[in-house]
C-alpha cells in the first residue's frame, strides 16, 4: 500500500504529464482520479471497486 507522500508525488507527476489532448490524457486522468479518491477517502484502499458512485 502506498503512503500519503507517495500518492501525492505520483499525483504531481501524472498532472505534469498531461498533454491537453483529451484522448491522450484519458488514461492519465483516470489514474489521477483514482489517486484523488484515495487521498480524499472516497474509496477504501483495499477495495477492488474503484468507485461505486460514479462507475469508474
Amino acid at each position: 500500500m502506498e503512503n500519503l507522500n507517495e500518492l501525492k508525488e505520483k499525483l504531481a507527476q501524472l498532472q505534469a504529464s498531461l498533454t491537453g489532448d483529451m484522448f491522450q490524457d484519458m488514461d492519465i486522468k483516470d489514474q489521477i482520479h483514482n489517486i484523488e479518491m484515495k487521498l480524499n477517502g472516497t474509496k477504501p484502499t483495499d477495495s477492488h471497486f474503484d468507485c461505486i458512485g460514479c462507475g469508474s
